[in-house]
């Protein structure tokens, strides 16, 4: 193997111990929400990402994005959560075409029922992930990524 492919090689293993800690997370994340809120992963990410915002609201694009799924997964997701009194959808005042997603006083309410139980998996679950050799650095990173952002 030549010094490229000792790189690639490098790579794919950083690739791979990131899916293991992200796949750790999001199992013990979903059991949680589930458990104490009915919600899903992702349907925390959005409301939680919509309450991170100024006027709690964000074009459907950016939700999109934020949650890392496809424009007609994230109309459907929308779809769901509207059907659950959680966010509505109003239209841009300046850009008739656009679309808002904004935040409900019951999705509000959910969200905050559920971040203790969100913030206290993720915390437990970094801390047994710090024990595995494999991610404790990746773990150790988390807070100086956090400071360049």
């Amino acid at each position: 193997m030549g010094i490229k492919d000792d790189a690639v090689e490098v790579r794919a293993q950083g690739w791979r111990t990131l899916a293991a800690l992200h796949g750790l997370i999001e199992s013990e994340l979903e059991r949680s929400l589930q458990a104490e809120a009915k919600l899903s992963v992702v349907e925390y990410t959005v409301l939680d990402a919509l309450s991170r915002q100024d006027g709690w609201h964000m074009r459907m694009q950016q939700l999109a994005r934020a949650t890392a799924l496809s424009a007609s997964a994230t109309t459907r997701l929308v779809n769901r959560l509207e059907d659950r009194g959680l966010l509505t959808r109003i239209l841009c005042a300046d850009d008739r075409r656009g679309i808002y997603t904004e935040l409900t006083a019951g999705g509000i309410s959910l969200l905050e029922e559920a971040r203790p139980a969100h913030d206290a998996t993720l915390e437990r679950t970094l801390a047994q992930a710090q024990e595995v050799p494999e991610l404790a650095p990746l773990v150790d990173a988390l807070p100086r990524l956090h400071s360049h952002a």
